[in-house]
């Protein structure tokens, strides 16, 4: 990621442009308007306890696909199926810097004119947050973060792309990103004159697997295709803990695929950027 002061960019970059209409309701993190004014412990659900995961279904009747649902994310990526899959397109563009901890994970609230395309259909990038450690598993490995890209297409179904990563190096856009981590639960901060690009955070091979799931918080609901890219990225152990310190774990446990067809791409196709 490159941040930069609004100045040094071009003008087309200056005019003000409109925010996305609110986010689509299966993925908004619950009550994040009443965490503006309440403490953390008021919020419904948890990843911890007696309101943890366990349990998630039973707290309210809307979340009850937590447990009676078929296609739950995340999963623990075996056996995938190699096959003939469409490369992902993405045309991400730079977005003023919209980033709010709402009491689950850290937020980054994307503007408007940013998507991808996969098999012919367009997802508008809406948000995307963190997991720590991952969410996703592959072949029974967890990672040290899991960065969860959140798109949605004119019908309203999802698309995530996830992007797994792991200790090592220092990650620059990451570093860049954690320099306005917010503390305090439930205020959005906009800088207005610092610019992301989404696009900073994916590896360089876009090779991916692929499967149907739901969104991995209440109320889980099933509208959602997966994209988990296959090439973790590094991150440096003070990058990981940095977002530890705020959430030490808010990562929803693995559910079961009941049979789900995963696949992966690259047959010999060319994916690095």
């Amino acid at each position: 990621m490159r941040l930069r002061a609004i100045a040094a960019l071009p003008r087309r970059w200056k005019k003000k442009s409109l925010w996305l209409a609110p986010l689509a309701a299966a993925w908004v993190f619950p009550l994040l308007a009443q965490a503006q004014n309440a403490a953390p412990q008021s919020i419904p659900w948890s990843y911890q306890g007696a309101r943890g995961p366990d349990h998630w279904g039973d707290i309210q009747s809307d979340y009850a696909t937590c447990k009676t649902g078929t296609d739950q994310s995340p999963i623990d990526i075996k056996n995938a199926q190699k096959a003939e899959l469409g490369l992902i397109h993405f045309d991400y563009k730079l977005s003023p810097l919209r980033i709010v901890n709402n009491g689950y994970t850290v937020q980054i609230n994307y503007e408007s004119g940013s998507s991808i395309t996969v098999n012919g259909a367009v997802y508008q990038l809406i948000q995307f947050h963190f997991h720590h450690p991952s969410e996703t598993e592959i072949d029974g490995q967890k990672f040290d973060l899991e960065l969860h890209l959140v798109h949605k297409n004119a019908e309203g179904r999802l698309a995530v792309v996830s992007v797994l990563m792991k200790s090592g190096s220092e990650n620059a856009a990451l570093r860049d990103l954690w320099t306005y981590l917010p503390r305090e639960v439930g205020k959005e901060t906009e800088k207005k004159k610092v610019q992301i690009n989404a696009e900073d955070f994916l590896p360089s091979n876009r090779n991916y697997y692929t499967f149907s799931g739901s969104i991995t918080i209440p109320p889980c609901t099933e509208n959602a295709d997966w994209y988990v890219m296959k090439t973790p990225v590094d991150i440096s152990p003070l990058e990981i803990n940095a977002f530890a310190k705020l959430y030490p774990n808010n990562a929803r446990p693995v559910q079961p695929a009941n049979g789900r067809t995963i696949e992966q791409s690259g047959l010999g196709q060319d994916t690095t950027h």
